[in-house]
Parts: structure tokens; sequence; C-alpha cells
């Protein structure tokens, strides 16, 4: 993995593969390559970033109206110019670009070099190359034909693009578990990971769908399964700006995400409550609404950031709806072979759709009989695709690797979806409906007088920047922000942090604090209020530092803390959305004071769709 994109058509290819190799930089890689059609195929590749292809690829061949280009994050083998991407067959037959992971290379591999081939490089993707054109020369098919058969004996996942040195004006795509979107444009195809290398040449997509093979010709394109089934392209218009994908004023994609959550809030929850804040309607579930009311049991599915957010979720179902839920990570759950009823409601939350083990645990659960509902932001991705229902996001395209809105959007859905389970079960009163939807309505506001305080916020940052190690504590619905805190911590700014249910500090971490120790306390005035006071006092009783995020007013812990940062007094259920601002302000001061790559921090990809 980690990005893909191919072009085929009138213009000249290498600007436009450059450039969507660019587009795609945000979901994280360590190498980048291409090849162009030109006369033969001219390849270029090396550890490094997109502008170090560049200045490799200065003086050389660059003409071409075919090409493919990859950014790569190592899997098999470390990242190096000949691991980098594209891979050439060893006759050189076959180029080819691949996101994914072939589980079984090393058997095909064996059998390959029993067979008299040679490797280059320690990838999956040379051995997928060496087998098309093994399977090629052999049976004497074409290119197609090797394509499709080549892939009936991988096991894994692929989203790959393919240029035969034999019949060069054409490529040939295919997936299974890893995204492609092919974009349609006058007498020119356009191809890559997602759509934001796209968007700027066409509003016209395909999605293609696993096991689906794309033989693409300027002026032609023919989609089939690799079984050779007949398959109809599903054209679909996207509504992607490249203003929505450009870092306009700002120093880095997440700082312009972090100011984007007020109007990212309320895309999601526009035309889904009623102008006299009276109820909820969320379209992409009314028709499971029944049976959503009738679960005896939630399973909440997710990883990452995804996963605190449904431990939000987890709150606000059993406080509402008085429907049990459990949160699961997605790549334990798939293996755990775990207790699924029919009566069980499944919800997976991705914000790219594509996150392939929570893709796998759907459809583990699926086969089981439970509901499947999903939250994503991404229109046309794999989890939409696979759901019985659900609920987009509409946060808008998040470039950070780091996610900030998205968290926020999908913490939006699930209130909703709590508030709507509650009200249809009896749960909750009119007025209590009323009185959390009103609520959820001033969110956006709240947040656009947080942000006003990032001023403040960077002066805390300066002050903690050097730390070792960082501790977050919160109590009910802020326990996950803590954990999110942490989390955000540790990927940008690589500061060791951890997240804890502030009574759980007595249970082990209350022996690493001491002078050394910033404590961020997430303490806004709730049921626990009295209870994380006392957990402060003990914080500051061993000389620990505290940075607490405080309800307006409050000067109980004012007194107490080192640094306060206020957020607008709210009702408990929508505290996580004003409270988590700050902490991510906290970390992009502390990641940029630290010099570190805010919006591609080291070794980590925005998507993973490899487990």
């Amino acid at each position: 993995m980690c990005g893909i994109v191919a072009y085929v058509g009138e213009r000249t290819a290498y600007p436009i593969i450059v450039k969507g190799l660019q587009r795609l930089e945000y979901r994280g890689y360590d190498s980048a390559g291409l090849a162009l059609v030109n006369d033969g195929v001219h390849v270029y590749k090396c550890k490094g970033k997109v502008k170090d292809l560049e200045e490799h690829a200065k003086g050389k061949s660059i003409s071409g109206s075919i090409g493919i280009g990859h950014t790569r994050w190592a899997t098999h083998g470390v990242p190096s110019d000949n691991n980098a991407h594209p891979h050439v067959s060893e006759n050189g037959k076959f180029i080819v670009v691949h996101n994914g992971i072939i589980e079984n290379y090393a058997h095909l591999k064996k059998e390959l070099i029993n067979r008299g081939y040679t490797f280059q490089s320690e990838t999956d993707t040379e051995v997928l190359a060496n087998l098309i054109e093994n399977i090629y020369i052999e049976e004497k098919v074409d290119a197609e034909i090797a394509v499709r058969s080549a892939l009936t004996k991988v096991i894994g996942a692929y989203g790959l693009v393919v240029t035969c040195t034999d019949e060069d004006d054409q490529l040939i795509a295919a997936r299974k578990g890893s995204p492609l979107v092919i974009g349609v444009g006058e007498k020119e195809y356009f191809l890559a990971s997602d759509a934001t290398p796209i968007v700027e040449y066409t509003d016209q997509v395909i999605y293609m769908n696993d096991e689906e093979v794309a033989v693409i010709k300027k002026d032609k394109l023919t989609l089939k399964s690799i079984h050779n089934d007949a398959k109809k392209p599903k054209i679909q218009k996207i509504s992607l700006s490249i203003e929505e994908i450009d870092k306009g004023n700002y120093d880095h994609f997440m700082l312009k995400e972090i100011y984007e959550q007020p109007l990212s809030i309320e895309d999601t929850f526009r035309g889904r409550i009623s102008m006299d804040h009276s109820k909820i309607f969320l379209g992409g579930i009314i028709d499971v609404l029944p049976r959503l009311s009738e679960a005896k049991r939630i399973i909440i599915v997710a990883c990452g950031t995804s996963w605190h957010a449904g431990l939000v979720g987890e709150y606000l179902f059993e406080e509402f709806a008085r429907t049990p839920v459990e949160v699961e990570y997605a790549s334990e759950f798939r293996y755990r072979n775990p207790v699924i009823n029919k009566d069980d409601v499944i919800i997976a939350i991705s914000q790219s759709g594509e996150t392939a083990d929570t893709l796998a645990a759907i459809k583990m659960a699926k086969e089981q009989g439970a509901l499947i509902i999903g939250i994503c932001n991404v229109a046309g991705a794999s989890i939409p695709r696979e759901t019985d229902a659900g609920v987009y996001t509409h946060a808008g395209p998040e470039i950070g690797v780091a996610s900030t809105k998205a968290f926020s959007s999908q913490v939006t859905v699930l209130t909703m979806m709590a508030m709507l389970l509650g009200k249809t079960k009896g749960e909750l009163s009119p007025n209590e409906y009323q009185h959390l939807i009103k609520q959820m309505t001033e969110v956006p506001d709240k947040i656009k007088t947080i942000l006003q305080s990032e001023a403040e916020i960077k002066t805390i940052a300066e002050t903690y920047k050097d730390a070792n190690n960082a501790l977050y504590l919160g109590r009910g619905y802020l326990f996950p922000v803590a954990l999110e805190g942490a989390l955000k911590l540790k990927e940008i700014s690589y500061i060791h942090a951890e997240g804890y249910p502030a009574a759980e500090m007595k249970h082990g971490p209350i022996a690493l604090i001491d002078e050394n120790m910033p404590v961020f306390v997430i303490a806004t005035k709730d049921k626990s209020y009295e209870k994380i006071v006392s957990n402060i006092q003990e914080v500051k009783a061993r000389n620990g530092k505290v940075i607490a995020i405080v309800t307006e007013g409050d000067d109980v812990i004012k007194k107490m803390a080192d640094h306060v940062i206020e957020v607008p007094d709210c009702h408990e259920a929508v505290a996580p959305l004003l409270t988590v601002i700050p902490l991510q302000f906290i970390s992009y001061h502390i990641a940029v004071m630290r010099g570190c790559n805010v919006d591609q921090p080291r070794n980590l990809a925005k998507s993973v769709t490899v487990e």
C-alpha cells in the first residue's frame, strides 16, 4: 500500500500522475514511483517523497499518454529503491502498482523460483508481476486473461493497475479489499485509490467493487469479474471540490480541519434536525429503525479514533435508549470467534469506509444474520456498500492523518442516533428529546468560541513541548475524550501518552506522577464533577502538572490546576464535542514546536486498508 494514480488518454500522463501522487501524500508513504508508456515503458522510482521522485526523473524521458504511479508504505520489505513500486516482471512484459497484501506470496514465489524466476525486491507485488507474466507466456493468452487468471490464484487484498508492454494502449485494473476509483473523462480515464487526485479533471467516477477487473483504453472501458462475467459500470457524480482538498491559508491540513469542525458538525446534522428542534430524521436508517429498536444488544466495531467515537456512543445509547452496548476493536473482534445473535445490531464506524479490519468484521457479522449499520464519511466506499443501512457523516475530505473533524462528526451521528432511538423506544420524554436536540444545534457556535482560545492554548503547549510522557484523565462521557487526546499527542508529536478513566489512576498510573508529568484532565461540570476534583487533588499532592479543561466560570478547579482551558457550558452528552477541541490544539502546537510532520506523521497511513 498506500496510493495509486494512473492515466490513459490524450494528455501527457507525467504531470497528472505526479500531481495525483502529491494529492495522496496525506495517506502516508515512504517511497514513490511511476511508469510511463512511451516507445517502451520507462520506470522511475525511489525511496523518499514525491519531490525526490521528480528530482530522480529530471532530464529523463517523461512523455507518453499512458502511465501508472504509486506511493508505497512498507509492508513486505524495508523502504528502499528496489522495494518501491512499480514492479517489473523478469522479462519486462508487465509493470504493476499494487496496494494490499498477497498473503500466499511466499508459496507463489517458491513456485516461480522453481520455474527459473529471480527477484530483485522483497515485495509481494513483484511476485504478482511475475505470476502474471508466467501465465501470459506459458499459456499464450492475452494480458487481461493473464491478470484475471493470476488473481484467481492469490489470497489476500489488492488494488492494482497493470500495463503490458505488448499491449501498450491499455491499462488493466483490479480490486479486492483495497479501493480503486476510475474517473471518466472525454476520451480519457483516471484511476486512483480515492477521488482526491481525480476531482481536478472530472466529477464522473466509477467505484470498483471487489473481484472486478477493468480493461481501460482512452476511448473504451470494459468491466468484468475475475471469472469473466460482464459487469455494467455504474457512473456516479462526486461533489468534492479542489478547495476542499487544499490547505488554503492554513499551515497544515490538521489546523484547517480543526477550524472546519463547526461547519462539519453543522453539515452532519443539517437536514436531519427539524427547524423547530422537535425531531431528528435519519433517512439512512429509517427502514431498519424498528429492528434497531428491538435489538437486544448493539456492538460497535471500529479502529483507532473511530473506536474512541464508538466509546462515546456506548455511553449515549445506554443512557438514552437503555440498550446494552459493547465496543470492539475490529481487528480483535474478527478473530475472536465472537458470539453474534440475529437480534444484535452491529454499528461499524470508519472515516474512509475502507478500513480492512472493520470491513472483515462486518462481513463476518453479516454471515451470522446480524443487522449491520455503517457510519462513514466517504460516499461510494466499501463499508456503505456492505452494510444494510447507515448514516454518512458529511465531514468533507479529511486530509490530515490525525483525525479531527471526522471524530467530531462521528460523535454527532452517534448522538443523533442514540437520541432518536431513545425517543422511539420511549426512554426519552418529548421534553428531554427536544432539549437534547437544542443542545446539539448549539454545538457549532460553542466550538467557534473555543477556537478563539487557540493563542492561549498554544502558550500552554509551549510549556509542555519537551515532555517525554503525558497522562490524560476523564470520567463518563469524557473518558473516551481522554483516550482521543492521548492518541493525538502520540500520533503527531511522538510523545508517549496514555488515557485513563480518572479513578483508575490509583490502580497504577499514579506511580508515574511527579513534577515532570503533565496531566491533562477533562473536568467539565457533570455528575462526576466532585469525583474528578478529588482526582485532581491527588495529582497535585504528588507534584503533577495539571492542565484542566473546565466549564466556563469554574472557580474550584481553577484554584488547583496549573493551567485551565474553559469551554462553554453544555449538556454532558455533547461535552465530548467541545472538550476534544483544546486537546487537538495542544497536540497540534506541540507537534509543530517539536518540528514534526503534522499532516504525515511517521509510520502512519490515513486509511489502513490492509491488516
